[in-house]
């Protein structure tokens, strides 16, 4: 090989490894920020701070962050809120708003509701706080395309977690949110757990679900955000 030539390959092959340094850096980079500018929010409807519900919730949190580095997740948590019966043409509440807020925010790209199962249904506190959101449907649709889920804890396996998991669902199809199950390989329509004596940590199958909950809002979130 000629001295000229020699020098051209070498500097050929130099570049080439250049560029393939570049490129793998790119894609790293690009993998540590895709999740970045999203943000999921757990909402406990539970009127018990921090019990099975909010438990949940941040098993599906944890979930959703894994999915991608840079995801964001927050939980708001209901209880203790003063979130009263919706009163058509009453003032809004300054509770609701303050939730309200954090659920407008367009950095928010999925939002997990849980609930505990009363007689088959969601609390009053979810039913009076979804009844208050007509204010974001009225504004904008602001919650138009952003991810749901739905998560119930019930005092029984069968407890009515999948019906009241399906009213909840119902609500949200109004805001014309994007709504997602439990998603592979349990997939059915959200996160089922067993309420066992204020606990939650020995229902395996629940806690498979609520994993596979936050992973799929995040998966979808991503998905939607392009």
């Amino acid at each position: 090989m000629s001295q000229v030539n020699r020098r051209m390959f070498l500097g050929a092959a130099g570049a080439a490894v250049a560029a393939g340094v570049v490129v793998e850096s790119q894609q790293a980079g690009a993998a540590e920020t895709k999740g970045a500018g999203i943000k999921i929010v757990g909402l406990s409807c539970s009127p018990r701070p921090g019990k099975t519900t909010a438990q949940g919730l941040k098993v599906c949190l944890e979930a959703a962050r894994e999915a991608a580095p840079g995801i964001e997740t927050e939980l708001v948590e209901l209880a203790g809120l003063d979130i009263p019966v919706f009163r058509p043409g009453a003032p809004e509440p300054e509770d609701f708003k303050k939730v309200a807020a954090v659920l407008r925010d367009p950095k928010v790209r999925g939002i997990i509701v849980g609930t505990p199962v009363y007689f088959g249904d969601m609390t009053s506190l979810a039913k009076a706080f979804l009844d208050h959101c007509i204010a974001l449907r009225k504004d904008g649709f602001a919650l138009a395309g952003k991810v749901a889920g739905v998560l119930a804890v019930g005092a029984g396996r069968n407890g009515g977690q999948e019906l009241t998991i399906q009213s909840v669902q119902a609500v949200l199809m109004c805001h014309e949110m994007v709504l997602v199950g439990d998603g592979r390989p349990t997939a059915h329509r959200g996160a089922t757990l067993w309420n066992q004596g204020d606990d939650i940590s020995g229902d395996e199958f629940g806690l498979k679900t609520a994993r596979n909950l936050g992973r799929r809002v995040a998966e979808v979130a991503l998905q939607c955000n392009g």
